[in-house]
């Protein structure tokens, strides 16, 4: 059994410091950037929208892992592998973190995937930090021929191993993916390890998440809701690792309209509203202990780039995590 995680030094990994402040909230935004019908994206000038997303003031760039197009699901995320995503975006920026949103653990090999994580961690002088799951695609599984009701096994397993990779030189690690003996995993990363989010649940308990992750990112859900959660993971995380700092993140998707007064209406997984409106709801969150929010755009209304402009001038300076 992995022993439990003490904690990242936020001195060790600048993405982490640019996006997790106790107390403050700090804010992202996800790939694609822009709005979009259907489940494939256009992905015209996201290099440029990074950027103004960057000069803007946000922490955080969002970078999905879906592997195959699943018609049925909807949404394939931002289409390009995200390990070359990531080091190509990476290539076009200087500050913001790099966030994966996940990797899903059980359908890659744990030295492809520590090797790609600290690469990354250590060409961009720590600006990624890994989110990783279990899984929620039932049409993968098959195709990579993994066991579909093992996938919490497997997440959790490639967890232990991961931080065994980066934490000893030539270790002797025997798992389900082989036997690791004679041999080392290099690069290791700028800290003591990449930094790690589990997203939602990924067929854990929150203790094992408190105890093993340096942070957790969960789904939108109303306040009252999302408050529960918060102080279900400040609980677990004071029982697992006392005094240590591990950030609570989240999505919302949002239609952000030119009226600033606009009130909020519902859209899927979260509204369509004005910056004022968006002011509060983010106030709201930043309250009740959510320290990151990483926003979507797919279902908006208006230009990306007047969208990031907007958050950037009106929003972004009121939360100072950012």
């Amino acid at each position: 059994m992995l022993a439990p995680n003490p904690g990242l030094s936020p001195h060790g990994n600048r993405g982490f410091r640019r996006v997790a402040s106790p107390g403050r909230m700090s804010l992202g935004v996800m790939f694609p950037i822009e709005s979009f019908t259907g489940d494939t994206p256009a992905m015209t000038d996201q290099v440029e929208l990074a950027q103004v997303a960057e000069q803007a003031g946000f922490a955080s760039l969002g970078f999905r892992d879906v592997p195959l197009r699943d018609p049925t699901f909807g949404d394939i995320g931002q289409v390009f592998d995200p390990w070359v995503y990531m080091g190509f975006l990476a290539a076009q920026t200087s500050r913001i973190a790099l966030l994966s949103t996940s990797i899903v653990l059980p359908l890659r090999h744990p030295i492809h995937t520590a090797k790609a994580a600290a690469s990354l961690d250590q060409l961009t002088q720590g600006r990624l930090l890994l989110g990783v799951a279990s899984g929620d695609r039932p049409v993968e599984f098959p195709a990579f021929d993994v066991d579909r009701e093992r996938r919490g096994e497997l997440f959790r397993e490639q967890v232990a191993l991961l931080r065994t990779y980066w934490g000893r030189s030539f270790p002797q690690a025997a798992s389900h993916y082989g036997l690791l003996e004679g041999a080392d995993v290099v690069p290791k990363p700028v800290a003591s390890h990449v930094p790690l989010f589990v997203t939602g649940f990924s067929q854990s308990p929150i203790e094992w998440i408190a105890a093993h992750a340096d942070g957790w990112m969960v789904y939108p859900r109303d306040a009252g809701q999302q408050s529960r959660v918060a102080d279900a993971w400040k609980t677990a995380v004071e029982a697992a690792c006392p005094g240590v700092f591990k950030p609570l993140l989240q999505s919302y998707y949002i239609d952000l309209v030119a009226q600033a007064d606009a009130p909020p209406t519902p859209i899927h997984l979260g509204h369509r509203l004005g910056w004022h409106a968006l002011v509060r709801h983010l106030e709201q969150l930043e309250g009740i202990g959510v320290n990151h929010v990483v926003l979507n755009l797919k279902y908006g209304s208006r230009p990306a780039r007047a969208v990031l402009e907007d958050i950037g001038t009106h929003v972004v300076p009121r939360f100072t995590g950012s």
